[in-house]
């Protein structure tokens, strides 16, 4: 019997059946795959969540009111259970400006209490601790900086003693290259990416500081040695690894990438010092289905986090293999898009958001602010074609300044199923997002302006 009516919502069958081929041997890694599987169908067929409110591409639209009234929760007095996060206090604070800026919200109102709040983790040796009382570490200083950034003001972006900054960052470069993430600490992929943002983004010297250790093996700046040590930390997997000869994952990727594309354009770095096909394969099998979204690494289960951390990684190498002028790929799927977008769009909009709001790792996780705010990342960049500027000026006059030679548009897929409507996946878009620095568009370019103008510390 015939019914009127709207036409239902279609999924593609990608996303909203098994996958056809398995492998008939069981393991704990094999069980724990299909049970994320069957958690996560429910939710891409829109028989869980928000299946009410579905757009005409079967997605739930994006929550922004609940996960604002989180994220905004999230940057109050947070109770004693929080106190693991003690060490990560800055970090807590960027991944709720980051993805409260993301969802259109303005962060101006947090600029005093953000500013007095990391005046006292600023060592007087340079550097930001994890929380009051603590050594400077490059993870937290990064966190800072970029929180300092998006909130923006004279008061907060004269916070960070530069000169004291490069004196410290002197301390934990090393003979091989790389960089130690605090004094006596690990070195790894985290502190070349950390180290490289903050001296682009403060404009801080790229000599090394006369007593800087690293100056007694024959290194005299802050990009000696560099990209050889990133290139040392590719895997045989093809994927990057946090130091040489340890497991690939793709944190660990974005940083070797983005830290590339610092220190030149990606179309020259990327290339030059990785081997671009194998780390390719190796991010290209990272995205499941039909889950769509990222896992980390071989074997493991997606993420929300990796939507940035994995996905974050596409638009660098776009640009790395990218031959033709970028501006003729825009609305082009079949040379933007070296992942499937819409894949990672319903993984995001139909299994990470929290129905109290914030958004998680998968069906059955709690949300927090760290998922948020780099789940949100991902979905900012599935909805963004972030294009590297080829042989654009900058108005530098000295130091790195190819981070600052992008720029970014709309993605408007012309020939792809799936998601259609005023960004790439039926729901309005996101704020942009830097494709290298991790905070909107916005904030790097009135940070950088003022650096320059300031000119030297």
């Amino acid at each position: 019997m015939a019914t009127d009516g709207p036409a239902l919502p279609t999924v593609p069958d990608l996303f909203t059946i098994w996958p056809p081929i398995r492998d008939e041997l069981e393991t704990e890694t094999s069980s724990l795959q299909d049970e994320t599987v069957r958690e996560c169908l429910p939710f891409l067929n829109g028989f869980e969540g928000s299946s009410s409110n579905l757009q005409p591409n079967a997605l739930p639209s994006l929550d922004r009111a609940k996960h604002i009234r989180f994220l905004h929760r999230s940057l109050q007095p947070l109770p004693a259970a929080f106190v693991g996060y003690d060490a990560s206090r800055p970090w807590v604070i960027y991944w709720a400006l980051t993805a409260l800026s993301l969802l259109g919200e303005d962060i101006k109102q947090y600029r005093e209490t953000v500013t007095q709040t990391f005046s006292s983790m600023q060592n007087v040796e340079g550097g930001f601790g994890g929380g009051h009382g603590q050594i400077s570490h490059c993870a937290p200083s990064y966190a800072a900086v970029l929180s300092l950034a998006m909130v923006g003001g004279s008061n907060s972006l004269d916070l960070v003693d530069r000169k004291a900054l490069w004196h410290w960052l002197g301390q934990v470069k090393q003979s091989d290259g790389g960089f130690r993430v605090c004094i006596d600490g690990e070195e790894d992929v985290r502190g070349g990416y950390c180290s490289m943002v903050m001296i682009s983004l403060l404009r801080l010297p790229l000599s090394l500081p006369p007593e800087s250790p690293a100056r007694k093996a024959g290194l005299k700046s802050f990009v000696d040695g560099l990209p050889e040590y990133m290139s040392r930390c590719q895997t045989f997997e093809g994927g990057i690894s946090g130091s040489p000869q340890t497991e690939a994952h793709g944190a660990y990727a974005f940083c070797a990438l983005a830290c590339l594309s610092i220190l030149g354009p990606p179309r020259e770095m990327i290339p030059r010092y990785l081997e671009v096909d194998l780390l390719l394969a190796w991010l290209s099998a990272r995205q499941y289905a039909p889950e769509g979204g990222f896992a980390g690494r071989t074997n493991k289960l997606v993420d929300g986090c990796y939507s940035h951390w994995v996905g974050g990684c596409w638009p660098l190498l776009e640009a790395a293999i990218n031959d033709v002028p970028a501006e003729d790929h825009v609305g082009d799927p079949s040379k933007t898009s070296l992942y499937s977008r819409d894949g990672l769009t319903r993984y995001i909009l139909a299994c990470c958001q929290s129905e109290k709001g914030g958004l998680r790792d998968k069906p059955g996780k709690y949300p927090d602010s760290y998922h948020s705010c780099y789940t949100l990342a991902g979905l900012s960049a599935a909805q963004h074609y972030n294009y590297y500027l080829k042989g654009s000026e900058h108005a530098a006059s000295q130091g790195l300044c190819d981070a600052f030679q992008w720029a970014s548009l709309p993605y408007t897929p012309t020939n792809e199923k799936g998601p259609k409507a005023e960004g790439s996946n039926g729901t309005e878009n996101l704020i942009a997002i830097h494709p290298i620095y991790v905070i909107p568009w916005p904030a790097v370019e009135k940070t950088r302006q003022y650096y320059e103008e300031k000119g030297d510390f």
